[in-house]
This record gives C-alpha cells, structure tokens and sequence, in this order.
C-alpha cells in the first residue's frame, strides 16, 4: 500500500486537545462534526487546506495530554491519511492504531509544509517527493499492520476472533 499526500506540519507536543479541542467533545460525539474542528486551535485554516489523503506531520511527542480517542477518529473522520512524527504519546499511538489510523515514527525534521509525500508504511519509506529524499519509519509490527489495513482493531477482531 503506497499513500501520497500533501504534509501538513507542526510542531512538538501536540497534544490531544490542540488535534480537538474539549470544548467540541462536550457537546457532540459525531466524528464528521469534530473532524471539522481539527487541530483549529493551532490552525484555523486547517480544514480549508486538508485534502483527503493528506499528511500531518509533526516533532517529537504527537497526542499527548490524555488518552481521548476522539483525537485519532477525528483526524481519521477529517481524512488525514496518517500522522508522522518523531515520537508519539504511548496512549495516542496505540488509540490510533486501534481506531485504523497510520502513525508512523520518523525523522521529520528535513519535511516542509506542504510537502507531497509518498508513504509505504509496510517497507518504512517515507519519500518526501518535492525535496527528493527519502526517509526510514521505524517499523510497526506485522499485527498493527493487519489491524491498520482492517481498518482498526474493531473490523480486525471481527474478522479474525470467533466470538461464543
């Protein structure tokens, strides 16, 4: 499977309010009414800009500040295609894999906003195709490869696990 999109960047320590911010979860749980109102504390144009497909990318410690699985389904319901950063909270990376969203651990410091990437998360290539270089993911295991290509862990058990 190879993805292609645009990169969207930000920064370190993203946390789970600034991807949606509490003020919307209160007061609905509809995944298509939050992914409106993704990362829209940070960026209010975001929205505007995204594309099916698209990318965000981002530093070190991607989703931390509490364990809202909101935060993945959102971007997921937004379209993003997968997140790439340096590092992710533990609780984030394991939400969006359980939720069928790519989160993929790489160097991103040389990816711009606005980048066209070309992702292939099963080899760990990320190729940045407007500055011609191509970067090393870290490797996700061969099981959250399955659950990620089921579309989370929900439609993976489903289809795997006889349930009695």
């Amino acid at each position: 499977m190879v993805l292609r999109g645009k990169a969207h960047k930000f920064g370190d320590d993203i946390n789970t309010d600034y991807i949606i911010s509490g003020r919307y979860k209160f007061k609905t749980l509809d995944m298509d009414e939050l992914a409106r109102h993704v990362m829209e504390d940070i960026d209010p144009e975001f929205h505007s800009r995204l594309k099916p497909g698209d990318f965000v990318v981002a530093g070190k410690n991607f989703g931390c500040g509490s364990s809202r699985e909101q935060a993945p389904l959102a971007l997921k319901h937004a379209g993003v295609a997968g997140v790439i950063a340096k590092s992710f909270a533990r609780i984030y990376f394991r939400n969006s894999i359980n939720n069928g969203l790519l989160s993929l651990i790489c160097d991103t410091e040389e990816i711009q906003d606005g980048d066209l990437l070309e992702v292939n998360p099963t080899l760990g290539i990320v190729r940045d195709i407007t500055r011609g270089i191509e970067l090393k993911s870290k490797e996700i295991p061969p099981i959250m490869m399955e659950i990620l290509n089921e579309g989370g862990l929900i439609p993976y058990m489903r289809k795997n696990m006889s349930f009695k």
